[in-house]
């Protein structure tokens, strides 16, 4: 079994042994009423995102931006049957769906949002720039990169929403 593999049994006996309350990977009945919610959940984070920006809370905005991907990958869960409560469970089912073929995801974008896998330590990903902003001093950043970011994050929304539909 590969590391892949190894991380979603993992996080399923995570859940499975911690229950309703879990925090981990769980398998459900695929549930698309629960996809658009965090679709629609996604968006609420991207103009919240955009709010932020106007308001100069830029540190907000990258958090903003960070949820609004992660709320899109749930809702591809959620439409392929499971719950995830926990980001690398999360990322690994995920990569799950991409590399067995039931999601045209590409997995740099799915590896631009996070990534777990130690060849990919090194790189910058909107995770970590969360987490510098989160827990750091810095409350503003580069306009490029704001730019950047808001671009990505509508992108990212805009091709899973496509995607959803692929999958109806």
């Amino acid at each position: 079994m590969g590391h892949l593999e190894n991380k979603l049994e993992w996080c399923l006996r995570k859940a499975k042994k911690e229950g309703k309350e879990h925090r981990g990977l769980k398998a459900v009945k695929p549930d698309m009423v629960k996809a658009d919610k965090h679709i629609q959940k996604a968006n609420h984070n991207f103009k919240a995102m955009l709010y932020m920006i106007k308001g100069n809370f830029q540190d907000w905005a990258v958090s903003a931006s960070f949820y609004a991907m992660y709320h899109c990958l749930l809702a591809l869960l959620a439409k392929h049957g499971y719950e995830s409560r926990n980001q690398e469970c999360t990322m690994a089912a995920v990569e799950s769906l991409i590399k067995s073929g039931k999601t045209g995801l590409d997995i740099a974008k799915l590896r631009r949002i996070a990534s777990f896998d130690e060849s990919d330590m090194d790189k910058t990903t909107i995770l970590k720039t969360r987490e510098e902003f989160q827990y750091g001093t810095d409350t503003i950043m580069d306009s490029t990169e704001v730019k950047k970011l808001v671009d990505e994050t509508k992108e990212f929304i805009q091709m899973v929403e496509e995607e959803m539909k692929n999958l109806e």
